[in-house]
């Protein structure tokens, strides 16, 4: 069973739907044990307290340049195999990637190699999307090197677009549709694959 760490930084959805996938068995071969935030008021601690989870603050403001050092420091004390970024806001450079690659995976709102890297996170995706015309988005889970979105893909699940979506009615659907299902499938596949 490993154990995964969740980093986070706002409302914890994607937090949320892997906790869910551990109840329903999809997620089996591993187990949430930390969830860390840079963000003080995210609700998603208070889901994961909901949920008996060991949560830690680590605010990058205050912590400044040895914010990395901390996160890999807690990682280490914690025992933690496997890394998922669900929405957190945080860009993290090769000196933690490189610690722990191809065991850090992230859920992106976009069919990447499409509207995805610097700039593009949250209703950004979407707004990007629906300007350019796109009829097909979706969601992506990949591993996460020092490039933003720039690992290898796991998984992929496209949404379809319609005509009168908005960015907020689009980001509802692909989290729905694709987020929420993927990043858990992709999670159980990662933990199970790790020697």
């Amino acid at each position: 069973m490993k154990n995964i760490a969740v980093l986070v930084s706002g409302g914890g959805t994607n937090l949320q739907a892997i906790i869910n996938a551990q109840i329903d068995g999809i997620v089996k071969s591993g187990k949430i044990t930390l969830v860390v935030s840079n963000n003080p008021s995210a609700y998603a601690l208070t889901r994961a307290q909901n949920s008996g989870i060991k949560t830690v603050v680590l605010n990058k403001k205050e912590l400044n340049k040895s914010f990395e050092d901390e996160l890999i420091k807690t990682m280490e004390e914690n025992n933690i195999d496997i890394i998922v970024l669900a929405g957190f806001m945080c860009i993290l450079s090769e000196k933690f990637t490189s610690r722990f690659a191809n065991r850090i995976i992230n859920v992106h709102p976009s069919l990447i190699p499409s509207f995805c890297g610097k700039g593009f996170y949250g209703l950004h995706v979407h707004e990007a999307a629906l300007q350019y015309g796109v009829k097909v988005t979706g969601a992506t889970v990949h591993f996460v090197n020092e490039i933003p979105d720039g690992g290898k893909i796991i998984m992929q699940k496209a949404v379809n677009i319609f005509e009168n979506d908005t960015p907020e009615t689009l980001q509802k659907r692909v989290m729905e549709e694709a987020e929420w299902k993927i990043l858990p499938l992709a999670l159980e596949k990662v933990c199970n694959e790790l020697k």
